[in-house]
Parts: C-alpha cells; sequence; structure tokens
C-alpha cells in the first residue's frame, strides 16, 4: 500500500503560491507591461497610439532600450509577492477547510472560494497594483510629467507623501471586482476546458493537457476580465493632485464616447498572452515547490 502523501502546512502553502507568482513574472513580465502601455494609449482621444503588439514592442526596444521590457520589475515581483501569496494561500487554506472526508468541493463552490481568494488578494495586493501600473506606464508620459519612481518602495513612499496613503488602495473596488471576475472565469474554464480534452482522449495529465486548458481559460477570462482591467489601470493611474478623474462611472463612459467600445479590449493579445502562460507556468513552479518540500522535508 502507498504511503500517504505528506501534507503541505498552511504557511508553506502561502509562501510557495508568492514564490511561484514571483517566477512565472520573469517571463510575462514584459507582455503584461505591453498590455499596460496599449490599455492607456488614446486616453482621453479617439487615437491609436500603437497599431500593434509587436508594433509596440519595437517602438519600445528602438526608443527606450531592451531594458525597458523590464521598467516597474520591481512593483511586478511585489504584486506577487503581496496578491499572488494572499490569493493562492488562501484558496488552499479554503479548499483544505471545505474537503470533508476526501470528498473536495464541488466547481461552484471552488468558484466561489476563488472569488473569496480573489477579493483577500486584492485588499492586500492594489498598493503593489497601483505602483506597477505607473512604474511601466511612466515612459509614454512628456519628460516633464513622469514620476521617475526609482524601485517599487520609493514609489510607495512618495505617493504616500505627495498624495497621501489612501491612493495606496485608488481603484480597489475595480481591482476586486477584476481579481473577482478573472478567479470565477478562470477556474471555472480550465476546468470545463480540462474535462473536454480528456474526453477527445487525445490528452492525458501532464504538462501539454494544463498548457492547452491554460491558454483555452486565459483567453475566456481575458474576453470577460479586460474591459473590467482597463478601467481599473486607468483609475490606478490617475493623479488626484493633477485633478485625476477617479470615479469608475465617468471613466467608462469617457472610455465608451471618446474612444468607442473596442477600447475596452486594448492590449488584448499581450493580456492573453499573459495571462495563458502565467497560468502555466505559476503552477508548474508551484508543483515543483510542493514536490521539492515533500522530497527533503523531515517534518
Amino acid at each position: 500500500m502507498a504511503a500517504p502523501e505528506k501534507r503541505i502546512p498552511t504557511p508553506y502553502k502561502f509562501l510557495f503560491g508568492g514564490g511561484a507568482g514571483c517566477c512565472a513574472v520573469l517571463f510575462v513580465h514584459p507582455l503584461d507591461l505591453m498590455k499596460n502601455r496599449m490599455q492607456m494609449s488614446g486616453l482621453g482621444v479617439r487615437t491609436k497610439e500603437h497599431r500593434t503588439t509587436f508594433h509596440l514592442m519595437v517602438h519600445i526596444i528602438r526608443n527606450e532600450g531592451l531594458l525597458a521590457l523590464y521598467n516597474g520589475f520591481t512593483a511586478g515581483l511585489f504584486r506577487q509577492a503581496t496578491y499572488t501569496t494572499t490569493r493562492l494561500g488562501v484558496f488552499t487554506w479554503l479548499f483544505d477547510v471545505f474537503t470533508v472526508d476526501g470528498q473536495t468541493p464541488g466547481l461552484s463552490l471552488k468558484v466561489g472560494l476563488g472569488m473569496v481568494a480573489g477579493l483577500c488578494g486584492a485588499i492586500v495586493g492594489t498598493p503593489a497594483e497601483v505602483t506597477w501600473i505607473r512604474m511601466t506606464s511612466d515612459n509614454r508620459l512628456p519628460p516633464e510629467k513622469r514620476r521617475n519612481y526609482k524601485h517599487v518602495f520609493d514609489a510607495l513612499i512618495r505617493i504616500k507623501r505627495e498624495e497621501g496613503i489612501k491612493t495606496w488602495w485608488r481603484g480597489l473596488v475595480p481591482t476586486m471586482a477584476r481579481f473577482v471576475v478573472v478567479n470565477g472565469a478562470q477556474l471555472s474554464s480550465y476546468t470545463q476546458s480540462k474535462q473536454l480534452l480528456l474526453e477527445t482522449e487525445k490528452f492525458r495529465e501532464g504538462i501539454l493537457l494544463h498548457f492547452c486548458a491554460s491558454m483555452i481559460a486565459g483567453f475566456v477570462t481575458s474576453v470577460i476580465s479586460l474591459p473590467v482591467d482597463i478601467v481599473k489601470t486607468r483609475v490606478q493611474n490617475m493623479a488626484r493632485i493633477n485633478g485625476g478623474q477617479t470615479n469608475p462611472i465617468p471613466i467608462v463612459t469617457g472610455i465608451f464616447k471618446s474612444e468607442g467600445i473596442l477600447a475596452f479590449w486594448k492590449g488584448f493579445t499581450p493580456y492573453y498572452m499573459g495571462i495563458g502562460p502565467y497560468t502555466v507556468l505559476s503552477f508548474i513552479f508551484l508543483e515543483q515547490f510542493y514536490r521539492a518540500y515533500r522530497k527533503y522535508s523531515r517534518d
């Protein structure tokens, strides 16, 4: 009879979740940066600052240098260390709580747990989200309007000093909405696509199955969540000291009137190409952390 699988303590699940997110963002940060830049393009006018994602990438490399694709990377790491650590840690903890006599939660309950975890992650991770959005979009501003944050902690300190500590949680409501939508859509679409792929008998459990299911789930999640993400991005990039509008409703109507309905899906390609690989990579790293703990831990 096989020995029971070693149980991983809850604190380690939080730690491994954040670590997996940090490892994944090493690869997808440039895509996130381009998504953010495209969402901010045409702000307030009906125009296309960049025709395609490739056009934007060439523009950044040519005008700012190759390393500019990693602008705001410290904020990206901080975002994973806060939001992802909380989200995955809370979800796995709740999953264990609601697993009774070996019976795991059903799909609807999993979606609900994911939404709760997303809300918790939003509350903890919004300050990092604000700094990340500002740092990744700073170079698209005229030189005299750039904030020029040195790193994420410099950004946090200056935001508190110049705009007040409440600005750390600017856009909290749309951030929570975005994370609820992402977690709900991602979990349900991943589960369903994985089941359908297995029924074709061309797939079996493994990295290929997880990759394909994650890319499908990423597409569904992107279509549903990108409009919320764009509004959140616009809110968090505004500075109250410059008279910026921070009420989501006028921002939504403003985008619709001045930029058109399709503006809500600006940056779709890098957004989708970020969510899919990020999901795959984060879970691969997470499983490796779990495997290493079970192999080397003496607990």
